[in-house]
């Protein structure tokens, strides 16, 4: 049993390092290179935008405008922690 759990640990281990060390010896052209670097934006966009919506299911806008609190402390670049107390504070202010 010890041995099969070991077995598929290693079967899953393997796919997921594997790309870790064929990347850095690979070029890439110039485009691929680019749009490699928009996923990490956009699965964070894919989690991010739900939960947005859906802080208070019966309004809505007070998660866009949290979110648009969020991003305008962002662009001043504050601290992650100031940005993300910005928009739980929104939240907050805007339901109390």
């Amino acid at each position: 049993m010890v041995w099969m759990i070991i077995g598929m640990a290693i079967v899953t281990a393997v796919p997921r390092f594997l790309p870790a060390f064929i990347v850095d010896q690979i070029r890439f052209p110039k485009w691929i290179d680019r749009w490699l670097n928009a996923i990490p934006y956009a699965a964070l966009g894919a989690l991010i935008f739900p939960g947005i919506l859906s802080v208070k299911p019966d309004a809505p806008q007070i998660g866009v405008i949290a979110a648009l609190v969020a991003a305008a402390l962002a662009w001043l670049n504050l601290n992650i922690i100031l940005v993300v107390a910005g928009a739980i504070a929104s939240v907050f202010i805007m339901t109390f």
